[in-house]
């Protein structure tokens, strides 16, 4: 998330708004000027919040994600030189640009491809480094959707169900009459908007139940998740049109942890992260009652993010065991219906869906990928049999903003570690 301070008129490059360059938060203690806090907003502001995104446990409220007490899996290298000059046109130019000069434009915190499950390029900026926790932000609803569909798979969650039907306490809200599906799959009518410039927005109102805003003087809304959510009021159909909105998520996530009886961080940590081999544990941003943000509060390293792909582009197994179901992924990579996706207006991401909170491209490789603001990316392509796990903190928060750099240079490593491959 983001406020309406978080751009300037011009901001600085990569290279100037490095965090090191800036010295945040350096000093015992540090200056006044360099110092990034939550209770003035600067954690949020750019360029701070390229420190911010990868310090987010001094920042806020967290819960641990246990990789388990499993060995390591190693990631096999296998580094190419020849990645950084790989050229593609960006949407809308006719101009080449470069692979490494993309990564700057987006102001990329780190990067790993894999291909064929080995370590091909990785790179690192910003305060970020191999062994150090990144914000997911909406990465990590991906990662509820998988457990949500898996839910749905062992038929502990009927999707055709109204939410009410696992959680009454939205009974007198906008979700009262709409199935977990269309929870799912975000084709929700709610009277929600996810406008990052708006400060009014439903998503700030929505982050400051949550504590990850700071709460005005006088402030008497929601004090969490589970009291904001039954304030949300129906606006249009469900089932018609894709409208993405974090609180289906959180939703999402409700349903899970009753239907479980366990914390979101405990799916996390048994379902998925301690079955990868992961080299450091996770963690996830809570409110005040301690309730895990489902919609974008997920922190992890880059490499572990990057086995969470590998496991997704091998249909499930991480080691040789299975972790997810594979009827699961093949049913997530398919997408849902591209038409209900066209009124959303993503006009960099034409022909796409949206399935179990996954962005699907329809493209002829089969790709498909998480997404969260200012960059932050997971890009699995079947066919190329590639991996891509990016993380970055861009001065504007919606994605369409590094769509342009990100999405073909994405595809045009793809290909080319196709027809580079021995």
């Amino acid at each position: 998330m983001n406020t309406q301070l978080n751009t300037a008129p011009v901001p600085l490059d990569a290279v100037a708004s490095d965090p090191r360059h800036m010295a945040w938060m350096v000093g015992t203690p540090p200056p006044p000027e360099r110092r990034v806090r939550f209770d003035d907003g600067s954690m949020l502001r750019f360029p701070q919040n390229r420190w911010a995104n990868s310090n987010y446990r001094n920042l806020v409220a967290t819960k641990s994600i246990s990789r388990g007490h499993g060995p390591v899996v190693p990631l096999e290298r296998a580094e190419r030189q020849d990645l950084d000059p790989l050229q593609f046109n960006p949407i809308g130019s006719s101009t080449p640009m470069r692979w490494d000069q993309s990564l700057l434009t987006n102001y990329t915190d780190g990067i790993v491809v894999l291909h064929r499950g080995k370590i091909v390029y990785e790179r690192y900026a910003g305060a970020l480094d191999a062994d150090m926790p990144h914000i997911a932000f909406s990465v990590t609803k991906s990662f509820i959707g998988c457990i949500g569909a898996c839910l749905v798979y062992e038929g502990l969650i009927d999707e055709t169900a109204m939410v009410t039907h696992y959680i009454p306490e939205l009974a007198g809200s906008g979700f009262a009459d709409a199935t977990v599906r269309q929870v799912l799959d975000m084709t929700t009518g709610l009277n929600y908007s996810e406008d990052y410039t708006d400060p009014n927005a439903g998503i700030w109102h929505h982050a400051r139940a949550g504590g990850l805003l700071f709460r005005p003087t006088g402030y008497q809304g929601p004090d969490n998740f589970y009291e904001f959510l039954p304030t949300v009021k129906k606006q249009g159909v469900h089932g018609a049109h894709f409208s993405y909105k974090t609180i289906n998520t959180d939703v999402l996530g409700w349903i899970i942890r009753r239907v479980t009886g366990m914390s979101l961080a405990d799916n996390l940590s048994q379902r998925i992260w301690s079955l990868l081999g992961a080299e450091h544990d996770a963690y996830i941003t809570v409110d005040s009652a301690g309730t895990e943000f489902a919609g974008a509060g997920l922190n992890t390293t880059l490499r572990d993010l990057a086995r969470f792909g590998e496991m997704m582009r091998n249909g499930g197994r991480a080691s040789g065991q299975k972790v997810l179901y594979p009827e699961v992924i093949a049913d997530t990579a398919r997408g849902a219906d591209p038409t209900k996706f066209v009124s959303a207006g993503y006009h960099t991401l034409p022909g796409w869906s949206y399935r179990n909170m996954w962005w699907v491209t329809h493209n002829p490789h089969g790709a498909y990928m998480a997404r969260g603001i200012h960059g932050q990316a997971l890009y699995i392509d079947p066919l190329a049999e590639m991996v891509i796990a990016r993380y970055g903190s861009h001065h504007i928060a919606g994605n369409l903003g590094i769509d342009p750099h990100s999405i073909p240079a994405y595809h045009a490593m793809a290909i080319h570690l196709m027809q580079s491959a021995g």
